[in-house]
């Protein structure tokens, strides 16, 4: 079972690597990006039956931190 994790800052956090790739973007000459949140996508390959409260698990205790961080699960299906 494949299952993908969209983890975001969660807002009013400063995000530096977003405001780097947002400068380098303006240096390359792309001046219409008003702001750039960066983030990071996680692919697991679960064994089949994993259930979204497992997954939901996973994600609290290791894959973010939930003080500063949001996370989506986006989906979650047979390979």
């Amino acid at each position: 079972m494949k299952t993908r994790i969209h983890v975001t800052l969660k807002n009013g956090v400063l995000d530096p690597q977003g405001k780097a790739i947002h400068h380098a973007l303006e240096s390359l000459g792309f001046d219409g990006v008003n702001d750039v949140r960066q983030g990071k996508l996680i692919e697991l390959d679960l064994a089949d039956g994993t259930s979204e409260a497992e997954i939901e698990e996973m994600c609290r205790k290791l894959l973010a931190n939930t003080v500063i961080e949001n996370f989506e699960i986006l989906e979650s299906n047979a390979a």
